[in-house]
């Protein structure tokens, strides 16, 4: 990926030190990773992206049907209404949000809202939810790895995203007819969640702002999936992870007229987890950047509403 590196994942089993070494140093430096040979089959990468296209191909009323409640939590979010912090203008996407599915007498069932499902599409919770399954497993692989990087036991993180309220979200961008459009796909923002697991960044149009202030575009080669820092985890580290600004910008001319789909996966940490700064990531050089924790919860409510979600 251009300037950002992509890492082969299997040597977290082989070559863990060096691994760690190198991953957490593009973390550092750009906020973002690609992962090759992940381990999730590009067959169920496939059908899930399948099952969401079929599901955007709908009539606009059979899609209304499934509209998202507060927050956007679960189901569908139609075109123009999400917009990135202080932008004036609505992003060109819709999107699905797929959560985890927990008892409806869990402690958290007031948070965590049941899943919807589009009756006209067959196979869509089975792909669809199969792909967060993998995601989420991948997610938590990839925080042990951060966290073996900052001298935290590898399953630090276990126990406090083993119920996250985690999204998977598919993104619709329908295709551009008209070359004078004021939006873009999505504004310049930073992601809110732990970690996100981008499974399609293919096609082009993301763009990471680097430490100079220049767009990098990133696209990827093969299996690659690209995994950026979130602002929780940022907060969490005292920025020794940065959450890096990014964007998905209009393309050129035909590729315009095209429709462009992608699937990231938000990671986050269960709703009582208090974000309070790791003691490890304090230095002299770095003093605490959040004398004031807040639970997991709190900050995505806060960042929705920055977002016009809720």
């Amino acid at each position: 990926m251009n300037g950002v590196p992509t890492l082969d994942f299997r040597r977290y089993h082989t070559d863990r030190a060096a691994f760690v070494a190198e991953l957490g140093a593009a973390y550092r430096e750009y906020g973002f990773c690609g992962l090759s040979h992940h381990g999730i089959p590009k067959a169920l990468i496939d059908e899930a992206y399948s099952v969401f296209q079929a599901f955007f191909a709908l009539p606009q009323e059979a899609k209304l049907q499934y509209v998202a409640g507060p927050g956007g939590t679960r189901g569908l979010t139609p075109f123009k209404v999400e917009t990135a912090k202080g932008a004036s203008l609505p992003d060109l996407k819709e999107f699905w949000h797929i959560g985890r599915e927990i008892p409806r007498d869990s402690k958290y069932a007031a948070i965590m809202a049941p899943n919807v499902w589009p009756a006209e599409v067959p196979g869509f919770r089975e792909k669809g939810y199969a792909l967060y399954t993998a995601l989420g497993e991948l997610g938590a692989r990839v925080l042990s790895a951060l966290a073996l990087h900052i001298g935290l036991p590898e399953h630090w993180f276990d126990d406090k995203i083993d119920s996250g309220n985690a999204i998977l979200r598919a993104i619709h961008y329908p295709p551009i007819t008209s070359d004078d459009i004021p939006n873009v796909r999505a504004g310049a923002h930073e992601d809110i969640n732990l970690i996100t697991l981008l499974v399609g960044a293919s096609e082009g149009g993301l763009e990471v702002k680097t430490r100079k202030g220049e767009w990098l575009p990133i696209t990827t080669e093969g299996d690659a999936i690209v995994v950026n820092i979130g602002d929780m985890l940022q907060r969490l580290t005292n920025h020794v992870y940065p959450s890096t600004t990014h964007r998905v910008v209009n393309p050129k001319g035909e590729a315009a007229r095209r429709a462009r789909f992608s699937v990231p996966y938000f990671l986050h940490p269960n709703p009582d987890f208090l974000i309070d700064v790791l003691p490890s990531c304090i230095t002299p050089d770095n003093p605490s950047r959040y004398p004031t924790p807040i639970t997991a919860n709190d900050y995505l409510w806060e960042r929705l509403r920055e977002i016009k979600l809720t």
